[in-house]
């Protein structure tokens, strides 16, 4: 069985196959799922940004302009988790997710297209949280009850660790220092159409 058998029956692939099967730019079409902002500070030469929210919102229209040969790629692997469910939901079989996302890409050595550099979501999250927490605990000791946001707020992190959902990250994708340039439904379709 070749390599690219053998990687056709794993639903996750590891960097050094994916690096292999797309080293003479023939190989799968890469889906990065992450927010533009992520995507323009670092993505694997060739992949395509559409972000999560998008997918979702538009898995029919892009349905049409996808074939059977598809890797989704995020930070860690979560999200790209996530779309793998979506688009097999919707009918799109042979899914593959790279295991460990750009992280695991970086760390193996393997070539990246670099842009402006920016805090991840799951930094700014951790950010927003543990200020929250630490601003609602201090304050707390002045106003009784006020501690009791940083509770609610660690019940959120809880929630988002077991529902492999986070909101916190969700509301922070939208601001305008994680949306970079503008991706749209129609210019992600015209990329896709534009492939060799």
């Amino acid at each position: 069985m070749t390599n690219e058998n053998l990687a056709r029956t794993a639903a996750g692939l590891d960097p050094a196959t994916l690096g292999e099967l797309i080293k003479d730019g023939e190989g799968p079409r890469l889906l990065d799922v992450r927010t533009p902002g992520e995507f323009r500070t670092v993505h694997i030469p060739g992949a395509y940004n559409v972000p999560l929210d998008t997918l979702r919102e538009h898995r029919a229209e892009l349905l049409r302009h996808l074939d059977d040969d598809i890797v989704l790629i995020c930070r860690s692997g979560a999200r790209a988790a996530q779309a793998e469910q979506t688009l097999a939901e919707a009918g799109l079989p042979n899914l593959r997710v790279l295991d460990g996302g750009m992280i695991a890409w970086e760390a193996s050595g393997a070539p990246a297209n670099r842009g402006p550099a920016r805090w991840d979501l799951e930094r700014q999250v951790r950010l927003v949280a543990g200020s929250i927490v630490l601003t609602s605990g201090l304050a707390g000791l002045l106003v009784p009850g006020l501690h009791l946001i940083g509770t609610a707020v660690g019940a959120g992190l809880a929630f988002a660790a077991l529902s492999n959902t986070c909101a916190m990250g969700m509301m922070l994708s939208k601001l305008p220092y994680n949306r970079g340039p503008r991706t749209d439904i129609h210019s992600i379709i015209a990329a896709l159409r534009g492939r060799p």
